[in-house]
């Protein structure tokens, strides 16, 4: 691992990171799923819908939701009557999502305080393994998809939800407009916290494109991968098996 990592657009050390990027989530934990309602025009969740169909859960499977503490996606996989291990490195993030469960009476998930390159699984645990729009802030990236190939079983799949670098033209300028500019401004209104979504916005410009990151995935032992740009790669549905 490098002596430095990106936290936006500086360069910290990898624990300065790990702190301050569990600073932001505590602070935006409350506000979260209405900030991303109001950042992205509720199209997120449409882009979860889309990610979960493409995970396909089936009733019996053990999956691992990573930096899911909020609940969105493990309460679709749910649905299928897969059982759902909701796991997050961030306490404050997780009680929201206990929350928000218990609001919309959805019981049988397991809640867990986990970090996504050390987790307390044993090996060949998990059917599916997924991850929204966390991986970007995780601080060793590699690492953390090494874990995931070690969870899963033989024939395991994983399945990413991220930002990425958008390829339209006249798009991609009005997007890093608006990110630049006014998501800052919305996070500020909403959540009483600007920092914190300047940050979120820089880590999207930081995070490796989508055949970089496809590189990376490969590199941690999976096979068949496969990326699905939506958008034109404003977001992207990244996958991968444990073969």
């Amino acid at each position: 691992m490098n002596d430095t990592v990106s936290f936006g657009y500086e360069e910290v050390a990898p624990e300065e990171k790990t702190r301050r990027v569990g600073e932001v989530f505590s602070g935006v934990a409350a506000k979260y799923d209405l900030m991303n309602d109001a950042m992205s025009g509720g199209l997120h969740r449409l882009w979860k819908d889309q990610f979960v169909r493409r995970v396909k859960p089936q009733a019996g499977e053990a999956v691992l939701d990573m930096a899911g503490g909020t609940g969105d996606i493990a309460f679709r996989l749910a649905r299928s009557g897969a059982s759902v291990t909701v796991a997050d490195i961030n306490q404050e993030m997780l009680d929201v999502g206990v929350e928000r469960a218990m609001e919309r009476g959805i019981d049988g998930l397991v809640w867990s305080r986990q970090n996504a390159e050390s987790l307390a699984y044993p090996d060949r645990t998990f059917d599916a393994y997924t991850i929204a729009f966390g991986i970007r802030n995780v601080t060793d990236i590699p690492k953390a998809l090494r874990e995931a190939h070690r969870v899963l079983r033989y024939g395991g799949r994983f399945f990413c939800l991220e930002f990425s670098t958008n390829e339209w033209p006249g798009f991609k300028q009005a997007y890093d407009l608006y990110s630049h500019k006014l998501v800052p401004k919305i996070g500020e209104a909403i959540a009483g916290d600007a920092d914190s979504y300047r940050y979120l916005v820089e880590s999207i410009r930081r995070f490796p494109s989508m055949p970089e990151f496809e590189k990376m995935i490969r590199a941690a032992g999976f096979t068949q991968t496969r990326v699905e740009p939506i958008m034109g790669g404003l977001v992207a549905i990244h996958s991968g098996w444990k073969t």
